[in-house]
């Protein structure tokens, strides 16, 4: 795919994407990351999402310090056994409905197995709505990751069927 052609998708995924969580939350869509022990390549990518080509912030999704107000829970790195109590107190202290996103192939089991230390994939220690695979995944692909994300919380909350693109009823 050209630039101009990448560029072009990524305009139309944040386009669906903003119009989805605006349509779902009426404003904005909050995100706590926690890194379990990654290469930080995985988060220079996110970091990515922040700076103006992206720009996630007209797109009505911001990033929190606080697990309380986040909607949804980014996770990158290997599923550390270190780090299980964190996890499940950041799990635990987000309101419901909550979503679980996670980042790279280290969360997959791709590049870590399970051991004594590692639990090899995420979704032993915590409810996985969403994988976004990569050694890192693209801006774009997280982008379409979250808008991903953001149709399993739609389905979660029983307000919009995405697959339609209409309002339903519970």
């Amino acid at each position: 795919m050209t630039a101009r052609g990448e560029d072009r998708a990524a305009d139309q995924v944040a386009a669906k994407l903003r119009e989805q969580v605006q349509r779902l939350f009426g404003r904005s869509l909050h995100i706590r990351t926690i890194d379990t022990g990654s290469c930080a390549v995985c988060e220079s990518e996110i970091r990515l999402l922040a700076a103006p080509h992206y720009d996630l912030h007209r797109l009505g999704l911001f990033f929190t310090p606080s697990p309380r107000h986040a909607d949804l829970l980014l996770v990158t790195g290997p599923a550390i056994r270190a780090f299980d109590n964190a996890l499940e107190k950041t799990y635990l202290a987000m309101p419901e409905p909550k979503l679980v996103v996670a980042v790279g192939a280290c969360p997959l089991g791709g590049v870590y197995h399970e051991d004594a230390f590692v639990h090899g994939t995420l979704e032993r220690v915590l409810p996985v709505d969403v994988f976004i695979p990569g050694c890192p995944p693209s801006p774009l692909a997280l982008l379409q990751g979250l808008l991903l994300a953001v149709g399993r919380l739609a389905e979660k909350v029983g307000e919009i069927s995405f697959a339609e693109g209409e309002v339903c009823g519970r």
